[in-house]
């Protein structure tokens, strides 16, 4: 699990950490191709970290104080990052449960004694893009801006992307981005640099 050092920057003080969380396990993710995109658009002008998180585990309040390593990472890179974002699968109109658990740890207080502390993901500007079908994911950005606003995050008037995937991707894995969908996600990053 990458967790952000000085080594990741250029100049320590002016460099943005934008930390991506992948939404989807799958190793020919479509949204880690966007992703990808993205990381190379954005270049030099942000330390981009895209630690694996796979391990965190679900959700169980039994098992939740002391906290497990795995979501003290997961607590530890969101914290150290100036802004989260977020690429998404839409699974049957909605996220995927992967993303909503980690989102719910992440909405939970570190501290059992005070359960109006500030979590991790309070006030932590995000934006979200998803590519898919045919309805280029609008049911999951939809109801993730709905939960990232209950858990208090900030979306930070940066409008999410929603993408539709080539056809031929279904049978060959490979993402082609048209010029007008690059155009979107360039627009996207460069709006989301301004505001963190």
């Amino acid at each position: 699990m990458t967790i952000f050092t000085p080594a990741d920057y250029i100049n320590q003080d002016q460099m943005k950490r934008i930390l991506f969380i992948i939404a989807s396990l799958r190793k020919a993710s479509f949204n880690r191709q966007v992703s990808e995109f993205v990381k190379d658009y954005i270049g030099d002008r942000a330390a981009v970290s895209e630690p694996d998180l796979s391990d965190v585990p679900f959700v169980n309040q039994d098992a939740e104080y002391p906290v497990l390593p795995a979501v003290d990472r997961l607590r530890q890179v969101v914290a150290q990052a100036d802004a989260v974002w977020i690429f998404s699968p839409e699974y049957n109109f909605s996220y995927p449960g992967y993303l909503k658990n980690m989102l719910d740890w992440l909405s939970r207080t570190s501290n059992p004694k005070d359960p109006q502390s500030t979590t991790a993901i309070a006030g932590k500007k995000v934006t979200v893009t998803g590519i898919g079908g045919k309805f280029a994911t609008k049911g999951m950005i939809d109801k993730l801006t709905d939960l990232l606003t209950f858990i208090k995050a900030d979306l930070a008037g940066v409008p999410p992307v929603g993408l539709s995937v080539n056809a031929e991707a279904w049978a060959t894995n490979k993402v082609t981005l048209s010029e007008v969908q690059k155009e979107k996600l360039q627009a996207q990053a460069n709006a989301f640099l301004k505001v963190i």
